[in-house]
């Protein structure tokens, strides 16, 4: 076992020390028990039943197993996911004949995840790391339980860095697979390919901090020869490099990029025959699409156009365009209006296969089978949980496997959101999804909270969220704001708060206040506002530095020190440049970082504020919080701090999303 990992065995103990067990082992997980729902008044026939946290969070959380790897096993009888049914993320199996659900690991404490079966037996490849510090490795996980730790003894805890193991890639013939190490330098992310029998590696390329290093851009050719690279300039400029993992030099060749203007070009992978290189621009539009780069004639193409952008998720290889892996079937996702559009083509005769038998909802990370007959899938709406769905593509047919909603919750007591829309100090026209409690109406008029999420430039989207959920279950209406800088609306929107972090921006939540107001069924006295991550720190700055805007605030796991962040590269940007560009330089720039830092202002905060946090937070460290309540207090604001001592940059075990939410009603409720 490495010394990276020895620690993942240990006992738990309190803040500051290592949190504990990542222990995997082979043993099923029971039946989970459902909470009651807990009715708070009996009301009229259309008032819902009012339930507390624990049912809402009492939902599982399922997802096909991470970054593209191979979710149905070698013989295609079951697949490989991911839950939170015992109260903790681990990996698991379930049977297509059956509908059994058997644990492949059994961790209580640190989040486990599934990646992929090895293709041709029954291993499985895991990966973890340990209380959310984002230090993580991958793991062979053998038929009888063994574990293979994939990355080499070594001291990897680097504060403030990404270090460790990420998957990234099978060879077709499933001799081998890639992933990438950050284990040299927690700021580069060298390439190894694994012999999937001996687990023997070698360097195939070996990244530098002279040439590019992208964190979240490698794409493995199926044939195993091609690596394509995205170069990291700005958050809207990205070049892509090709390297030829079969010549001796191995050197990056620039084969995209727009020297005269800013452009974005990403690698979303390669044809299954290995001869294209596919690629998304928002070159010819205002559109994220998809290209491709033949890779003997250099020769680009149109592949996939639309209305909106092709869906840009969260892991390294879910571009929103997946392929069978014959070839056959091509499935593209678009981000339409904060909602997924999915066009799955028949390549063969070039027609739409139609979905229609599944149920009305948001489907997300497809896993073909490897004949490409079947197709997993995950669905989710506002109202219900992600299940996962199992396709028959020669069938046309479809069936549930799994059911992720408490049976305690009445679908009918959930509420679906409205896309709504306002225009903002500068007549900027703002999205957002408006979420209106059962109770509320004209003579019932209810609270609101304005939610912000993270990035900056991520997005507010459709699907189940607890938190929003049991909010306006207890009556709190939730304007889902996407202000100027997510993505989604096309490139002018998303550049449209460049340089000015915590200022346009924040002015379009300032001015979703007068916009909720004049709803009739919103008491315009009583509006609050609260976000995640980035949109932590806008409900800091917002609490700050407009101090009479909002009644009241709740920031989650958000940074108040503007300098500290960028230096540290706490916004996860792949190159130190690209940050300074976007944000500013830290130095260069550090007069007008601090003034829009609410650590240096927290004396201005008027208004209740509540704060929560993780003690392991490696992307905003936990004394910006800490120095940021001290100071708040010591000039007279009333804060109330939640710290989770075994979280990191969000909260993953269902034990303390509870805790959270709960927190947060009883703040709202007293205060707002």
């Amino acid at each position: 076992m490495s010394n990276f990992h020895s620690h993942l065995f240990a006992p738990n103990f309190l803040r500051l020390v290592p949190v504990a067990v990542f222990a995997v082992l082979l043993a099923a997980c029971g039946d989970r028990e459902q909470a009651e729902p807990a009715p708070v008044d009996a009301g009229e026939d259309e008032r819902p039943a009012v339930y507390d946290a624990q049912v809402f969070f009492e939902t599982v959380t399922y997802g096909l197993s991470h970054g593209g790897g191979h979710a149905f096993s070698a013989d295609g009888s079951r697949l490989l996911v991911n839950s939170d049914r015992t109260g903790v993320f681990n990996a698991w199996t379930v049977d297509l004949d059956s509908g059994e659900f058997e644990a492949l690991s059994d961790s209580a404490n640190n989040a486990i995840f599934a990646v992929s079966w090895f293709p041709n037996d029954d291993r499985v490849l895991l990966t973890g790391d340990v209380g959310g510090n984002e230090h993580n490795s991958v793991f062979v996980r053998d038929p009888d339980g063994t574990l293979h730790d994939l990355l080499p003894p070594g001291d990897y805890e680097v504060a403030g860095q990404q270090s460790g193991l990420r998957f990234e890639a099978w060879q077709a013939d499933g001799n081998a697979f890639f992933l990438t190490s950050t284990e040299r330098d927690p700021q580069v992310a060298d390439l190894y390919r694994y012999d999937a029998e001996t687990y023997q590696r070698e360097m195939v390329f070996q990244n530098s901090r002279e040439l590019p290093f992208p964190t979240r851009g490698f794409h493995v050719s199926p044939d195993g020869r091609w690596l394509s690279l995205d170069f990291h300039h700005t958050r809207y400029d990205f070049d892509i490099y090709l390297v030829d993992l079969h010549s001796e030099e191995r050197s990056p060749e620039l084969v995209l990029t727009s020297p005269e203007t800013e452009i974005v070009h990403r690698g979303m992978g390669f044809t299954p025959d290995s001869g294209k290189l596919i690629y998304g621009t928002d070159e010819h539009g205002e559109f994220f699409h998809a290209w491709t780069l033949g890779l003997e004639t250099r020769a680009i193409e149109p592949l996939i156009e639309g209305d909106w952008d092709i869906t840009q998720t969260r892991t390294n290889l879910d571009y929103g365009l997946y392929h069978s892996p014959d070839g056959r079937y091509r499935m593209a996702i678009f981000n339409a209006d904060s909602r997924n559009e999915v066009v799955l083509t028949d390549t063969v005769d070039g027609r739409q296969v139609a979905l229609s038998f599944l149920p009305e909802g948001m489907l997300s990370q497809p896993r073909f089978a490897a004949d490409g007959s079947r197709l997993a899938i995950q669905l989710e709406r506002d109202t219900r949980p992600t299940d996962l769905y199992l396709v028959n593509l020669q069938e046309g047919s479809g069936g549930r496997l799994s059911e992720a909603l408490n049976p305690a919750i009445s679908e009918d007591d959930l509420v679906e959101s409205e896309v709504v829309r306002f225009n903002s100090y500068d007549g900027l026209e703002i999205p957002g999804l408006l979420y209106r409690p059962h109770q509320a109406g004209s003579e019932t008029p209810v609270p609101a909270m304005v939610w912000i999420h993270g990035g900056p430039g991520a997005q507010s989207r459709q699907g189940y969220n607890p938190v929003i959920q049991f909010l306006v279950n207890h009556g709190y209406a939730i304007y889902a704001i996407n202000n100027r800088g997510s993505k989604g609306y096309g490139k002018t929107f998303r550049e449209a708060d460049r340089r000015a972090h915590g200022q346009a921006d924040l002015g379009d939540v300032v001015a979703s206040r007068a916009f909720l107001e004049d709803f009739d069924w919103i008491d315009g006295e009583r509006i609050g506002v609260m976000g995640g991550s980035y949109g932590g720190y806008l409900t800091l700055a917002a609490m700050t530095f407009e101090p009479e805007v909002f009644d009241v605030g709740i920031s989650i796991v958000g940074f108040s020190d503007y300098a500290s962040n960028i230096a540290r590269g706490g916004w996860r940007l792949p190159r130190l440049p690209a940050a300074w560009d976007e944000m500013g330089h830290p130095e260069e720039d550090a007069e007008f970082l601090r003034a829009k830092s609410p650590l240096y202002f927290a004396d201005q905060i008027t208004k209740p504020l509540f704060v929560a946090a993780g003690a392991n937070d490696v992307r905003v460290t936990i004394d910006q919080n800490d120095r940021l309540v001290e100071a708040a207090r010591e000039a007279g604001a009333h804060v109330e701090y939640l710290v989770f001592e075994d979280e990191g940059h969000g909260f993953r075990k269902r034990v303390n999303r509870i805790t959270a939410a709960q927190a947060y009603l009883d703040f709202l409720d007293r205060f707002l």
